[in-house]
């Protein structure tokens, strides 16, 4: 089992380059599955109906999300039948939506699990509990179970990936936009990232136009961002899996440019 995991879609810029790049993708790596964080794919904060109908027409499996996924109202009636698109299993049960969704491909089952950290984050349930109590009931139903875990620190995403290694396939980090190079399969066979990165302008300030966030920083005064066009890049992951065993066999980071 192949799956292909893109970071964090910010805005317009972000959604174009997916929709350009996903086919090349879909040549050169044959994923089984392709999931996206949509959490920024709304101008850089929140996700609409329409766009995330827009990023499933792509033929993308399923979408997660994170805190920003509530930025924009009208997604709380969206996100309560559309299950294809996640938020984190952590909010309180009474939220709209649901943070774990069970896809079928080739015969096979594959668990998708989100959660948020409360780190420098929203003051919201445990994850590292919750988490536990999610992936337990998923591994009734299937072995193959990846985690996108939506969070600031990468202290708390580590402790989570070590913690639940080899309960899950694969722990993949998302939220602060900046690729790191810390993949590996732990020794329980647990694939981690720290975080994924992102899919939008590397020549801006984790996707926004950089004198805006500039001069957000030089001012301390609210400043209307701004998701930035220039040099544009897709983030992934590759995540091999064996789907009897449930233990990822490799992954692989990625950054795809259109002129590549």
């Amino acid at each position: 089992m192949r799956i292909l995991f893109i970071g964090d879609v910010v805005g317009k810029p972000g959604r174009q380059i997916l929709a350009r790049l996903l086919p090349r993708l879909r040549t050169q790596h044959r994923p089984d599955l392709v999931l996206a964080n949509a959490e920024n794919a709304a101008g850089g904060f929140g996700v609409t109906p329409a766009i995330g109908d827009e990023l499933l027409a792509l033929g993308i499996d399923l979408l997660t999300s994170g805190n920003h996924v509530w930025d924009k109202k009208e997604v709380e009636g969206y996100i309560a039948k559309e299950a294809r698109l996640l938020r984190p299993a952590n909010y309180p049960p009474e939220v709209p939506g649901a943070g774990v969704h069970v896809l079928e491909r080739r015969g096979i089952r594959v668990g998708v699990l989100n959660l948020q950290g409360r780190v420098f984050m929203p003051t919201i349930d445990c994850p590292f509990r919750v988490g536990e109590r999610e992936i337990e009931q998923l591994r009734v139903a299937t072995p193959v179970i990846l985690v996108d875990f939506h969070a600031e620190a990468t202290s708390e995403k580590q402790a989570f990936g070590w913690w639940i290694d080899g309960k899950v396939s694969a722990v993949l980090g998302t939220h602060t936009h900046v690729q790191t190079a810390d993949e590996r399969v732990l020794p329980g066979g647990t694939a981690y990232i720290s975080d994924v990165g992102m899919t939008g302008s590397q020549d801006a300030v984790i996707g926004m136009e950089r004198g805006q966030a500039i001069e957000r920083f030089l001012m301390q005064l609210p400043r209307k961002f701004t998701a930035a066009s220039a040099n544009l890049c897709l983030c992934a992951v590759v995540v091999d899996v064996d789907e009897a065993a449930g233990r990822a066999t490799s992954i692989r980071r990625l950054q795809v440019r259109e002129d590549d």
